[in-house]
């Protein structure tokens, strides 16, 4: 009776109507779940496992074999680090660009002065954050009792893999995977004027409709310049790269190359070109004019009396409003156009010149390429006198200079009127605006640690099943968070916290490569507004994948949060407070879910669509999730239950959060693996309040509770244990005081 595998073990008997059934702990060789499901290479990323066995009896009195397993990871700290260096780059660039504006009237430079004062600050407090952390070599685990240091907040918060691997004799093996981590919260800088949310929502009610000193401009606009800032820069070397490889194919005098390279120097040229056709170009270009010396009156005007002083004669004041910029008579609109059209006219030229060499060298057939709108300008062709005594290169070169000179001009107004764009955001409200963007990085660098850390594990173990990787790259992967804050005190702050950091989680797209070296630790790259994660691959893995992963297409994700507090707190908010902060995340984010729902039934094949229908009964358990949303229930764990099934049913990456993802956290996955046991696994019915006991009394969630406090103790007390709901509340003898 309880054979013991892979090693030495400890043996718990425990009656079971007159059985003995062996609960065997402390397996000496968890690794053996990796080799079994052949994924070793999470050895680089998952480190210190703790693994438990378990033996339970099923309905039909044979045995289920369990093997639990919770592991750290050492991209707890990799992503942070990464994150950090990404961002500490980012804004010195701005800063060099905001120095980079030119000469401003004294109101606009003397914001900009202040400005740039500010924005070395963080830097420096980033950079200093960044020391630290890389003192931290090796660490893969931050504990719950760290969570208020400033050194480590940007770091996750007791951030595991917890895993249960199912041996039963009615099914196959089956893997329930569950990420646990305390929710992504700026605890050093705290909650006493609440989480990111509320704070978020103040600041862009105050910016809109104060501050006359600066232009405004919303949210959007503002995440647009920097799209179009970070466009140009990744755009005009490509365009000067490709520029270049179409000289050297002239020079080689090869017909084919050069149209290959014409080709693609026209796809880049055109998608510059593209960027530059928004609104708020124009709009930056004449906010920036009129801030230049002699273009705005030198001091801003009190609200008061502001449309009393301004006159016919006086240049006018900067307006609150990008659309209300009054038109400068003495401002060229045209200027941009001719400025911007000229990238296209040039580009034309250069495709008119390799057109007719073509044909000359009698290789033409029908063009080699198109121009800025699909069609050539017909007087470019008849403009263009080619000399066959002269090469190719002789004949290209000042063409192509041309267009790298018009691109100049181009990139050179863009970049400053678009970061006078940048400019407004920063000057309104100093420091506000720079703590509301460590606050948001803090959350944030916690929330994508944890994500990152889920996708790998998901990826590896999903590698080598087909109907994933379609899912992968045709759909994206679902992200289900589940919270247990409450809405009370200061985890109402935390809550608001936490669900901007997994909004902005939007963000963040995956690219899967071939490993090169040992190092397989993934690398991101972007800036705030998108980053791309590299996930490394060993060449053997990568070959698996389907074709378009390996030509490097984006992955996406889309993350929904669900909460629902359980503890005593939340019985305070119910009937004494506010739990709207609850009903409008959990409202928002079954919409989001519903919309991955209908893109998943829209994009995956109909035979994939038929087969999975058959199985799961996805509509169904949608409308039960929306129904417990809607009835308004106090603690009403069944919506957390439901939005946790379909997430698997759907492929999808299981989260678990609470403040330190060690008491409340602990009680939910527990609960959760048990559920599984008897729902999936035909646990004996009679044996499912004593296989729950088990796992949180011996398992490896005690285990994680020591390894954050140094006791094996949950923390609760009895106020606590008399609020939760049903099948939440420990074994006796587990719990102490509870924790702060």
């Amino acid at each position: 009776m309880g054979e013991i595998e892979d090693g030495g073990a400890d043996h718990i008997t425990t009656d079971v109507q007159g059985q003995k059934c062996a609960l065997v702990c402390e397996c000496t060789a968890p690794e053996s779940v990796s080799r079994k499901d052949n994924l070793p290479f999470l050895n680089a990323v998952l480190k210190n496992p703790v693994c438990k066995l378990y033996r339970f009896p099923t309905s039909d009195n044979k045995w289920m074999r369990i093997r639990e397993q919770m592991s750290e990871s050492i991209l707890s700290f990799h992503i942070p680090k990464e994150l950090i260096s990404l961002q500490i780059k980012e804004d010195l660039c701005r800063n060099q660009e905001l120095k980079e504006l030119g000469e401003l009237s004294p109101h606009w430079d003397n914001l900009r002065n202040n400005v740039l004062t500010h924005c070395d600050q963080m830097v420096n407090m980033y950079q200093d954050i960044l020391t630290e952390l890389s003192k931290e070599t090796g660490s893969s685990f931050k504990s719950s009792s760290s969570k208020g240091e400033k050194t480590l907040e940007f770091v996750p918060i007791n951030l595991h893999l917890q895993r249960m691997h199912v041996h039963s004799p009615h099914l196959k093996d089956a893997l329930y995977d569950v990420i646990t981590v305390g929710a992504p919260a700026a605890h050093f800088q705290g909650f006493k004027n609440g989480g990111l949310r509320k704070l978020l929502h103040r600041f862009e009610t105050e910016r809109r409709n104060t501050g006359y000193q600066f232009i405004y401009y919303s949210p959007e606009n503002t995440a647009k310049a920097k799209e179009v800032l970070s466009n140009i820069n990744q755009l005009q070397p490509l365009i000067e790269t490709h520029a270049d490889l179409l000289l050297n194919s002239a020079s080689q005098h090869s017909p084919d190359s050069l149209k290959n390279s014409l080709k693609m120097l026209s796809e880049k040229t055109e998608l510059f070109v593209h960027a530059f056709k928004d609104q708020l170009v124009r709009s930056a270009l004449l906010a920036l004019y009129t801030a230049r010396p002699g273009g705005a009156i030198k001091k801003p005007p009190s609200p008061k009396n502001s449309a009393e002083e301004s006159s016919s004669q006086d240049p006018p004041p900067p307006m609150r409003r990008q659309d209300s910029i009054p038109h400068h008579s003495d401002y060229n609109e045209e200027e941009w156009d001719r400025v911007w059209a000229n990238v296209g006219k040039s580009l034309n030229c250069i495709i008119a010149m390799v057109d007719k060499l073509i044909e000359r060298d009698g290789g033409g057939e029908g063009g080699s390429g198109s121009g800025k709108d699909g069609e050539k300008d017909p007087s470019l062709g008849d403009s263009i006198i080619t000399h066959p005594k002269e090469d190719w290169y002789e004949q290209l070169y000042p063409l192509v200079l041309t267009l790298k000179d018009c691109m100049g001009e181009v990139v050179n107004r863009a970049k400053q009127s678009l970061t006078f764009v940048l400019l407004q955001e920063l000057a309104y409200s100093l420091p506000q605006c720079l703590m509301l963007t460590l606050r948001r990085d803090v959350v944030f660098s916690q929330a994508l640690a944890g994500l990152v850390c889920g996708f790998i594990i998901k990826l590896h173990t999903s590698l080598y099943d087909p109907g994933f990787l379609e899912q992968l790259h045709m759909v994206g992967l679902i992200v289900q968070y589940e919270g247990l804050l409450s809405t009370y005190s200061e985890e109402i702050g935390m809550l608001e916290d936490m669900a901007v950091g997994i909004s902005d989680l939007k963000k963040v797209a995956f690219k899967i490569i071939e490993a090169t070296s040992n190092d397989v630790l993934p690398v991101i790259t972007g800036r705030r507004e998108h980053y791309v994660v590299e996930v490394k691959l060993p060449t053997r893995m990568f070959e698996s994948l389907p074709l378009q992963i390996k030509e490097g297409q984006l992955l996406h994700v889309y993350p929904v949060l669900f909460n629902v507090g359980i503890n005593e707190q939340q019985t305070l908010a119910e009937r004494f407070g506010d739990v709207s902060l609850q009903e409008s995340i959990n409202q928002e984010n079954f919409e989001l879910l519903k919309e991955y729902y209908t893109v998943f039934m829209e994009k995956m094949p109909p035979d994939y669509i038929s087969h999975f229908q058959e199985q799961n009964d996805l509509t169904g358990l949608l409308e039960n999730l929306h129904q417990n949303i809607q009835a308004k229930k106090r603690k009403n764990v069944e919506i957390m239950w439901l939005a946790a099934t379909i997430c698997r049913k759907l492929n999808g990456i299981r989260f678990t959060c609470c403040k330190s993802a060690k008491d409340r956290t602990s009680m939910s996955v527990t609960l959760e693996q048990c559920s599984i046991l008897r729902d999936e696994h035909q646990l004996h019915k009679d044996f499912f309040i004593r296989a729950l006991d088990c796992m949180r009394r011996e398992g490896c969630r005690i285990e994680n509770v020591l390894k954050n406090i140094k006791c094996r103790k949950y923390a609760f007390n009895m106020l606590q244990l008399m609020a939760f709901p049903k099948y939440y509340r420990p074994p006796e003898g587990t719990y102490g005081k509870a924790d702060t």
